[in-house]
């Protein structure tokens, strides 16, 4: 498990792809985890250069549900493993 703030895993399908995050934020004056999950596509602009976005096609919504589906079984199942990419 990432002990820092950052990204802990990625799911990959294509050019879409899911994050999870791991964060240590203090609650009642202890320290929790808390996990997040983001989720972007992406894309090359005009220039050539790689860019991401938020925003998803109609044929990218079976990526993006596969990598949603593939980031909440991985934190249903409690995993830590440390920071691996995941291509789908």
């Amino acid at each position: 498990m990432n002990t820092e703030n950052g990204p802990e895993k990625k799911f990959r399908a294509g050019c879409v792809s899911a994050t999870v995050w791991s964060n240590k934020v203090k609650k009642n004056g202890s320290e929790i985890e808390m996990k997040s999950v983001s989720i972007e596509r992406s894309y090359k602009d005009k220039n050539d250069q790689w860019k991401s976005t938020n925003t998803f096609g109609a044929s990218d919504i079976p990526k993006a549900l596969l990598v949603l589906s593939k980031a909440y079984e991985y934190l249903a199942s409690g995993s830590n493993e440390t920071n691996n990419d995941t291509d789908e």
